[in-house]
């Protein structure tokens, strides 16, 4: 299988990353972003493509891909709804809408979260945007897409959060993680699982669009 991520400087990116590295069923991958992730391997191919509103400089090579898992995403806080907006929609089917046309047997996986509000009416700003996000691409011609609506996410074997209160909280809350997993199994997974059952998805697919925690948890441990 050949695949693409997005994000791969992200947490759940780095995660779902070093997933498809030890996956023996993944031939290659295109990691695609603003940045360098820096991951060097012999199944690993980068593009650093800074603007990634406009893909037709680089659009040869995302072609033949069997797979897309795109982790890009920010946090709304701070951000107006226009803001958040583009970061979060505008980007996603930048991206997506060039996928789905060069490769229309491809499955996309998004990373969205738990909450998103699919009716794209209610208060919560964030929720409307995501769940705008997710109808958009669930309407595009691509032979599979699937929403991943993971709440807390544990980071696992050495993955960081780029941003540093972040880093600073999971060093806080990281060792609880075990407690909440036991208390409240469905609202807690980690970036391996999020990966692991991207991959699943990826080759045999799943009975619905949407996966909750306990979807991602369930696919790794059947």
């Amino acid at each position: 299988m050949k695949v693409i991520v997005f994000g791969a400087t992200g947490m759940v990116g780095q995660g779902v990353l070093l997933e498809c590295l030890a996956d023996p069923g993944v031939g290659s991958i295109l990691v695609v972003g603003r940045t360098a992730s820096g991951t060097q391997h012999p199944k690993v191919t980068e593009v650093v493509h800074p603007n990634l509103m406009d893909y037709s400089p680089i659009v040869d090579a995302l072609r033949g891909y069997d797979a897309c898992f795109f982790c890009l995403g920010v946090s709304s806080s701070g951000m107006t709804e226009e803001q958040y907006y583009r970061v979060t929609y505008d980007l996603t089917m930048a991206a997506a809408g060039v996928l789905a046309a060069v490769n229309p047997s491809m499955t996309f996986c998004y990373v969205s979260g738990a909450g998103t509000d699919s009716t794209e009416q209610g208060r919560t700003m964030w929720a409307r945007v995501k769940g705008k996000t997710e109808n958009a691409l669930l309407r595009l011609p691509f032979k599979a897409a699937f929403m991943f609506r993971p709440g807390y996410i544990q980071p696992l074997k050495g993955v960081k959060s780029k941003t540093v209160l972040y880093r600073v909280l999971y060093s806080v809350v990281g060792p609880l993680y075990p407690l909440w997993k036991l208390l409240f199994p469905n609202e807690v997974t980690t970036t391996e699982n999020v990966g692991k059952a991207m991959l699943r998805i990826a080759e045999r697919g799943f009975p619905r669009p949407y996966l909750e925690n306990r979807d991602i948890n369930a696919l790794c441990h059947p």
